[in-house]
Order: structure tokens, then sequence, then C-alpha cells
């Protein structure tokens, strides 16, 4: 069936999540032992825009490195 002229048609995107399975919050940070997530973050991923995405994933080296210091 074809779409009327002002229906976009949009591809799909894969949203690459940083998630590992280990899903446990840090009662300290709050940050997600396995991908340094905050719980915010984990909720609202699928639903976060790229930028919003990339900027957390920016976080994460840095957040992982915090939590491995800490344990």
């Amino acid at each position: 069936m074809a779409l009327p002229d002002f229906i976009e048609r949009v591809t799909p995107q894969a949203i690459a999540s940083p998630c590992i399975l280990v899903c446990t919050l840090d009662p300290a940070t709050g940050w997600c032992l396995g991908c340094g997530r905050t719980g915010d973050e984990i909720a609202r991923w699928t639903a976060m825009t790229d930028a919003g995405r990339n900027a957390v994933m920016q976080a994460l080296p840095e957040r992982m490195a915090t939590i491995t210091k800490l344990i």
C-alpha cells in the first residue's frame, strides 16, 4: 500500500547499548556496575535522542573507572 506524500518512511536504526547484563546499581554512585549508566538513563535509553545516548556513552569510561576504584 502506498503511503501519502506527507508521510516519510523511516528505516529504524539500531540503538547501541552499553548493557552487558550485569544490572546492579551501585548505592554510592547510582551507576550500574555493568555499564555505568544511571537507573534513569537505563529506563530512558530507547527514548533518548542519538545525541543524548552519545553524551551518556562519552561519560561511561570515566564512570566505570570510578566504579572499579570503589570496588
